[in-house]
């Protein structure tokens, strides 16, 4: 099976301006992350690395590094909007399978991207995959920014949210003997990783579906997907993703992260 990975740029950040273009050990972040997502295992097959920006001076970074990039529209409202552009002038076949992976996130693990292609390969019934990991610090179930999702029994996505789900309701009271030393139920909650897979036909048409009230109450996208009946297939990792890059301080992390 191939796959292919579109990766959306955009300059203009208000945390980090520039960011797509700032500097990582010598190579734009964008190109590190289109560089290290090729180097995916060959599991789900060698995927095709594309990325989907508004700028010339991306698409002008991208070709000196030998990465593959389009240039579409700068009035997108989102960037599942940029990615159906995107797969449109790569005119993708309705099931050829596109991952998306953020331009910021150069500490991305291959091994996630090539899972999450896989998953849905095997998974006809789904329109889309993702991934999550085991949540084993308390205060992180509580952080309305780290998200939750909950599965049925074959993995699919039950919801998504920003909440501490699922809800322990019989957790023993504080201070008695069977108290534990947190509020992590026996069965750890998980937390979702940004990471998408879309079979291109959905990828295309997901900007058309209506907004969703969970979706804008939670501001999540993907719960549009699924309000509208579609099925999201999960992928459960034991490894944590690394750092993303949204602000100054993230970025000097990851460059000490780096270091050779």
């Amino acid at each position: 099976m191939t796959f292919t990975v579109l990766i959306p740029a955009r300059l203009a950040s208000t945390r980090l301006p520039n960011k797509p273009l700032a500097d990582i050990g010598g190579l734009p972040m964008v190109v590190r992350v289109a560089l290290r997502v090729r180097s995916a295992p060959s599991g789900a097959g060698q995927p095709r690395v594309v990325v989907a920006t508004d700028s010339a001076e991306v698409m002008r970074a991208c070709d000196a590094h030998g990465v593959e990039a389009v240039l579409t529209r700068a009035d997108h409202p989102s960037g599942s909007d940029r990615l159906a552009e995107a797969s449109a002038l790569l005119a993708l076949p309705d099931e050829h399978i596109v991952v998306n992976v953020q331009g910021d996130e150069p500490l991305i693990d291959p091994s996630l991207v090539d899972a999450v292609a896989a998953l849905l390969a095997r998974r006809p019934e789904a329109s889309m995959s993702t991934a999550a990991h085991a949540i084993h610090d308390e205060a992180d179930v509580h952080n309305p920014n780290i998200v939750k999702v909950v599965l049925d029994g074959s993995g699919m996505a039950l919801y998504f949210s920003r909440a501490p789900i699922p809800w322990w309701r019989d957790r023993p009271a504080p201070g008695s003997s069977t108290a534990p030393a947190n509020s992590l139920a026996p069965e750890p909650p998980l937390r979702h990783i940004g990471i998408y897979g879309y079979r291109a036909g959905f990828l295309r048409q997901f900007p058309t579906l209506a907004q969703a009230p969970i979706e804008r109450t939670e501001a999540l996208e993907q719960l549009r997907a699924m309000w509208h009946g579609h099925r999201i297939a999960v992928h459960v990792t034991a490894l944590a993703p690394g750092p993303g890059v949204d602000t100054p301080d993230d970025l000097a992390r990851v460059r000490r992260l780096l270091q050779p």
